[in-house]
């Protein structure tokens, strides 16, 4: 077991990646931490696990409130004595056009993906520090890298790897180690309302993959799980881009090139 023994605090783990991520975790010896907003969902994926045989113990917490991030790490050291691991899952989506999103959007946008990220690493660094060991693993996007629209997440993920990389840097020294992972389009709850009005949208948009699919939670949980054994224990400041091969190149946009080219 890859994570024997450890505890990892996993934000958003109540549903899609973040279930992925703490069922992987603790089929891999971890004592799981199920940071949730919605309780009902946090309770099931701690059902779904210990079902499996493995630890875990749900908190409710909104990551953008630092008094529940603070109490979510007290309750952590409480039970489990140490917190080896975080996972910055937890976000929020909302908003295309820039001129259509107002202030009051644009922020919870920030502050669901990018505060939240940095609210969690300053609340759980010292403890890691403390070990002179840790691992913080933030899921970012491949819309932090490219313009893909949604422009008030797509800051915030293009903020959280920037993050990523200065933590890395800075507490490197101290035993931490910080790595991002930047997903492509993956099956999750988070897309039920669209698959209702579009029960196609993923088949359209495996035309954009070179592996003409889009991914599955489980395949960023293989990721997270790397970066956060010992397997990466010289891997930090890194930004695993788990897209499917999207971001590699646009293969469609290259053949309008070669055909304008022989016309």
């Amino acid at each position: 077991m890859q994570l024997a023994n450890r505890t990892a605090i996993i934000t958003g783990a109540g549903s899609g990646i973040g279930r992925a991520i703490a069922c992987r975790f603790a089929a891999e010896g971890a004592h799981v931490v199920v940071a949730d907003i919605n309780d009902a969902a946090g309770m099931e994926t701690v059902a779904a696990i210990e079902d499996e045989g493995g630890t875990a113990r749900f908190v409710h917490t909104d990551v953008t409130d630092s008094v529940a991030i603070e109490a979510m790490v007290s309750q952590t050291v409480d039970i489990y004595s140490s917190i080896d691991i975080l996972v910055n899952n937890a976000y929020f989506c909302d908003g295309g056009d820039i001129l259509t999103v107002d202030e009051a959007l644009w922020n919870r946008n920030i502050s669901g993906c990018l505060s939240s990220a940095f609210l969690c690493c300053k609340a759980v660094l010292p403890h890691m520090i403390d070990q002179e060991k840790g691992a913080i693993v933030n899921i970012a996007s491949v819309n932090g890298l490219l313009g893909l629209g949604e422009e008030g997440y797509s800051a915030a993920k293009a903020g959280v790897i920037s993050l990523t990389q200065n933590i890395a840097v800075r507490y490197g020294e101290h035993g931490v180690r910080a790595n991002s992972i930047c997903p492509g389009t993956i099956q999750t709850p988070a897309w039920t309302a669209v698959r209702e009005k579009d029960p196609n949208v993923f088949d359209r948009l495996a035309k954009w993959y070179p592996l003409k699919r889009v991914g599955k939670p489980e395949e960023i949980a293989a990721a997270a799980l790397f970066l956060a054994s010992d397997q990466a224990s010289f891997v930090t400041g890194t930004n695993l881009i788990v897209d499917g091969g999207l971001t590699a190149g646009l293969k469609r946009m290259g053949e309008e090139l070669v055909g304008a080219g022989n016309s």
